[in-house]
């Protein structure tokens, strides 16, 4: 029932969850799934239907502290329009004098962050199908517009299935012209961003060939003791290859092509599905097909 395959009965039924006027009386809470900066997460079920979601409870208070109104509007109204099997639903949101509710699809699985720390690296086959999984997804965004800005394993979520479903769109911006805040993840920033230029979608593909090398190798390949020294290593692309784990040599030149300084050189979303590591390894059956 929580991921059960989309048909026309359950688009009817999402799109209720959309117009329907909520409260907290909706909702029987259960156990914590996460706490943020600025709130916390419970699975709940809803009382009438017995549907399982995630509720994300955002304390006003920490909204007027940290000036996050309009971010938070613009990552609501992202979220809330896009509707792909990799990419997190949120259903609607409701609030009351102390906090606003946003009502979330439940991802079983939890962080993908979480697996890679516990595995310590992915095999090749499981890594290839997340960044299918992951391509997919944003070309999907990037067709409506949305470029991410923030994709890391921790904003990554494991349905009960183990599919793959992108989160956390707080950075997230939706536009058809160049950007020029410095946002995101420090070891995941593109050297646009850290130079403080204009950027656009071709930061995702760049933050994909970060995400390619730590499912790997366990570690994002910039990462350094310093800030300072991330930045230059960022600025520089000093890409180095440990020996181990052994990884193919597919799996290095499908990175290579995506960390590459000049955003407009780098390998495109179509790209990455048509390169011979992704076509040899991922797992069709783990990949949705628009």
């Amino acid at each position: 029932m929580i991921s059960r395959p989309r048909s026309r009965v359950q688009t009817e039924e999402e799109k209720k969850r959309k117009e329907r006027k909520w409260s907290l009386e909706n909702f029987e809470i259960g156990k914590p799934l996460g706490k943020g900066k600025f709130g916390r997460v419970y699975v709940a079920r809803e009382v009438t239907s017995k549907y399982i979601v995630a509720l994300k409870v955002i304390f006003k208070e920490q909204i007027e502290k940290y000036r996050i109104h309009h971010q938070l509007k613009r990552e609501m109204e992202i979220q809330t329009n896009l509707c792909h099997p990799n990419v997190l639903r949120l259903y609607g949101w409701f609030h009351d004098d102390e906090r606003i509710f946003l009502i979330l699809e439940y991802a079983q699985g939890g962080e993908l962050y979480k697996e890679l720390k516990k595995k310590g690296f992915l095999c090749e086959k499981q890594a290839a199908t997340y960044i299918a999984s992951l391509t997919n997804a944003l070309s999907y965004c990037h067709k409506k517009d949305v470029i991410h800005r923030d994709i890391k394993p921790e904003n990554l979520l494991l349905d009960h299935e183990g599919r793959l479903k992108i989160a956390d769109f707080g950075w997230s911006v939706q536009s058809r012209s160049k950007r020029h805040t410095m946002c995101g993840t420090l070891d995941y920033l593109a050297p646009e961003m850290v130079e403080n230029k204009a950027h656009d979608y071709a930061v995702d593909n760049w933050t994909l060939g970060i995400l390619c090398y730590e499912f790997l190798y366990g570690a994002p390949p910039f990462e350094a003791e310093s800030q300072k020294d991330t930045f230059r290593r960022i600025m520089k692309v000093d890409l180095t290859f440990p020996s181990h784990p052994p990884v193919s040599a597919e799996a290095k030149n499908l990175i290579t092509r995506l960390l590459v300084k000049d955003s407009s050189k780098r390998l495109s979303l179509q790209k990455i599905l048509e390169h011979p590591w992704i076509i040899k390894n991922a797992d069709p059956m783990g990949i949705y097909k628009e």
